[in-house]
Parts: C-alpha cells; sequence; structure tokens
C-alpha cells in the first residue's frame, strides 16, 4: 500500500497507538504519522504508508486547525487535564477581559513548548525529562496563529477554534492563556478538524477500519494527490530514468510546459508520483525519489 490514509482518532490512544493498530489491521510496516495527537485529542491523524512515508517531512509541515476547550481558573503540571494540579483554583475571569488577552497571541509570536512534549532537549524527548522529574522547557519557537475565534464561554470552559502553523501547542495556548489572565489555564479538551489541504470529515474512525479489516482503496489518497499545493510535470522516458537515478532533468526531459510557479515541484510519469525535485536554473534537480 503507497498513499496517505486520514484516520479520526478517538480519545485514550497515542498516535504512536493508532500506528501499531493499523499495521496490524492492514499488514503494512511502513506506517507512520505527520504530526502527534496527544491521547486526550481526538480527530485528524494523516497516516503516510509504504513510498508515501518518503513524503513525511512535507506533510508535517501543513498547517493545522483544532477545536478545543480551555478551561480557565486551573494551571497544572502538563498543560491539560491528564495533569496535576499547581497551586489553589481560581476564580474564573469575566468575559470582558478574553478579547484583549487573546490578541495577544493572534499573528507572529514566540510559544514555548509544554514541558510535557516531543520536543527534544540535549537529545532527549522533553516529556522523558519531566517525567523523570528533571522538567526542562523546550526553547521557543515561532508560530503564526492565523485564525483564533471564540465559539463560547461558560462556567471557565472557552471554547476556541484556531488555525495555526506547524509547531504551535494548543497546550502551551491554554497555558499561556491562563498566565495572562492571571488565573492559570489548562486545555481540557482538543479535537484536530484540518492539516493541510485534508479534513476530519473526510477521515475513517479506527474503529470503523477495525470491523472492515482494511481500509477501501477509494479512500487511499495516492502519493500524487498528496501535495496538491506543488506544480505538477510530467517527465519523458529519458527523463524519467534520469530522475531514478538521482540526475536532475531539463527541458528537454519534460513532457509540455511545467510551470513556473512552486520551487518544488510532483515529478509524474503515467499519472505516479516518482519524485519531488526542486528548480534550479533551468532544471529540476531530485530532492526525494519514490521510484
Amino acid at each position: 500500500m503507497d498513499g496517505v490514509l486520514l484516520i479520526d482518532k478517538p480519545a485514550g490512544l497515542t498516535s504512536h497507538d493508532v500506528v501499531a493498530r493499523l499495521r496490524r489491521i492492514l499488514g503494512e510496516r511502513r506506517l507512520g504519522h505527520t504530526g502527534t495527537l496527544d491521547p486526550i485529542a481526538t480527530g485528524l491523524l494523516v497516516i503516510v504508508a509504504g513510498k508515501a512515508t518518503r513524503l513525511s517531512s512535507l506533510l508535517t509541515g501543513h498547517d493545522k486547525t483544532y477545536d478545543a476547550v480551555i478551561r480557565l481558573g486551573q494551571a497544572t503540571s502538563t498543560d491539560d487535564v491528564e495533569g496535576e494540579p499547581i497551586g489553589e483554583p481560581a476564580a474564573p475571569p469575566d468575559a470582558t477581559a478574553l478579547p484583549a488577552a487573546l490578541e495577544r497571541f493572534r499573528g507572529t509570536f514566540a510559544q514555548t513548548p509544554p514541558a510535557h512534549s516531543a520536543k527534544k532537549i540535549g537529545g532527549q524527548r522533553a516529556y522523558r525529562l519531566a517525567r523523570a522529574r528533571q522538567p526542562v522547557l523546550p526553547a521557543p519557537v515561532e508560530v503564526t496563529v492565523k485564525e483564533l475565534t471564540v465559539l463560547g464561554y461558560e462556567g471557565g470552559d472557552l471554547r476556541v477554534r484556531v488555525a495555526a502553523t506547524a509547531g504551535f501547542y494548543v497546550r502551551a495556548l491554554a497555558r499561556d492563556l491562563g498566565a495572562e489572565l492571571g488565573c492559570g489555564g489548562h486545555l481540557r479538551e482538543l479535537r484536530r478538524l484540518a492539516c493541510g489541504p485534508f479534513r476530519v470529515e473526510d477521515a475513517l474512525p479506527l474503529d470503523q477500519i477495525e470491523a472492515q479489516g482494511g481500509i477501501p482503496a477509494d479512500r487511499v489518497i495516492a502519493p500524487v494527490d498528496a501535495l496538491p499545493e506543488l506544480d505538477l510535470v510530467e517527465v519523458t522516458p529519458a527523463g524519467l530514468q534520469r530522475i531514478r537515478n538521482g540526475n536532475y532533468i531539463g527541458p528537454v526531459h519534460v513532457a509540455g510546459t511545467p510551470g513556473g510557479g512552486t520551487p518544488l515541484v510532483r515529478i509524474v510519469a503515467e499519472g505516479r508520483l516518482v519524485a519531488l525535485a526542486r528548480r534550479r536554473d533551468a532544471a529540476l534537480h531530485p530532492v526525494t525519489v519514490l521510484g
């Protein structure tokens, strides 16, 4: 199996748990995910299979959209509902205090990932250090929040929709918003709605896949369709051979006229994705070859 699978992850499983179950169901060892979802989270988990695993680094970089519930009035050790409370609970803020506080978290800014995260510190995962009671906050990362919309606020529970660049942590938003409001905060619920061009509405629940014993062929996204934002370049047989050998190709190896837009392009032969290549002068240089 070569392609991208869209899974609607249930709560209670790690992203690795989902991959392990899919390996067993599908009998495919070459599986991976393109963006971790915490155990409490539900929603879209993008899985790459077979040759599509070579596209992971690009798919991981997609913007992501979430619906979240942030509990204001209590900080926790993990910045989510599974952590231990830190300090005494505080009264949640009045709704009138929210707009000014939320404004700080729109646009581009430096965000410090949670201590309990998959970020590496000195070669070790931050969450491993935290579990060993050696918590160290990872270095701040520049993120961009493109949407931060309030969906509701009641009893200290703030419902928001967030669209942000890769590397953004909604748990860190909950922590920092609580600090900004002076009351503490943590993430109570999280559902991922989208990753780049992929939507949770098109995803299959894991239990359904297990009950069916597999995934219908029409629900497997072909590698060529996994990165629709990149220009498509059809190559001649001679160009295909050069690409497979890791060599650059020129205009003589292209069937038709390639678009002049994206720096990275999809190299296609007979409808199949064979490589990703980077434009350099008048040539296309392969950076990932699928075969």
